[in-house]
Order: structure tokens, then C-alpha cells, then sequence
């Protein structure tokens, strides 16, 4: 009795999921073609002379020049880390859908391979706050941090 209202419960579970990827994949679309996509926001770089003219001293445009490539280099990441962690996600909820024993193996490598980059970028960010690194500012979120993830494998 019990077994077909779980299998029932896991069916909407799954639906639910399916919807949220299906909105998802639509989102990450929309990012990836607007503006903010990883491309576009790489691409937008800014040179040292547009802060002031040649290459007159001007400590106050050099140090803006500095902060600026750090902050762009870190949104390129932030970009970058989403698109991976959306893209775990689509796979988990594939996963879920057709069991993890049935995920094929291309999708599984993939998914290993997109855990391993989030979990270094995540070790890196942490150690360069434990150095006391500049960049990581304490209170801040800290990009590329997951909250678990699923071993497919």
C-alpha cells in the first residue's frame, strides 16, 4: 500500500524538478545570450589609458585600473562558477529522473569533472582567506561555494 503513494510522491518530486531545470535552462539561456553571459563580461575590458591619458603618472587612475581588473576578474569567475553549478544542478535532476544507475557515463564524467573545478575554486577562495588575501574580504559570500553536492558516480 505505502510503496504506491512513495512511488507517486517521488513522480511529482521528479516533475517538480523537471519543471524547475526546465526554467532554469531558460534562465542560464537568457544569461549566456544577454549581457551578463561569460563572453560578453570577459570581453569588457577597459585599458589603463581610459583612466587618464599615455602614460601620465596618476596614482589615483592606477590604483582604480588595479581594483577594477580584480573585481572583473572576479565576476568572470562568479560567472563562470554559476554556469557550473547550473549545469550540476541539470545534471542531479536528471539523475534523479531515470536513477543514478541508469546516468550515462559521458554525463557522469562531466559532472565529476564540473565538481572537481567548483571544489578547487571553492578550496582556493578559502585559502586565500585563511592568508589573509585582500581580496577576500571577511562577511563577504564567497562565489563558488556549494552546499553539497551528489555523487553520481
Amino acid at each position: 500500500m505505502g510503496g504506491t503513494g512513495a512511488r507517486s510522491d517521488l513522480e511529482k518530486g521528479v516533475g517538480a524538478l523537471k519543471r524547475f531545470q526546465t526554467r532554469v535552462n531558460a534562465l542560464l539561456t537568457d544569461l549566456e545570450n544577454g549581457a551578463a553571459g561569460n563572453k560578453n563580461v570577459a570581453a569588457h575590458r577597459i585599458s589603463r589609458s581610459s583612466f587618464s591619458g599615455g602614460n601620465l603618472p596618476f596614482a589615483e587612475a592606477d590604483g582604480f585600473f588595479t581594483q577594477y581588473n580584480r573585481v572583473h576578474e572576479e565576476i568572470v569567475k562568479l560567472s563562470k562558477s554559476l554556469g557550473d553549478q547550473i549545469e550540476m544542478l541539470s545534471i542531479g535532476v536528471h539523475a534523479a529522473e531515470v536513477g543514478f544507475n541508469n546516468v550515462e557515463e559521458d554525463l557522469r564524467q562531466r559532472f565529476h569533472t564540473i565538481q572537481s573545478r567548483v571544489d578547487e575554486e571553492r578550496e582556493a577562495q578559502e585559502q586565500r582567506g585563511r592568508n589573509g588575501d585582500k581580496n577576500a574580504e571577511p562577511g563577504q559570500p564567497r562565489h563558488g561555494a556549494t552546499t553539497g553536492t551528489t555523487d553520481l558516480g
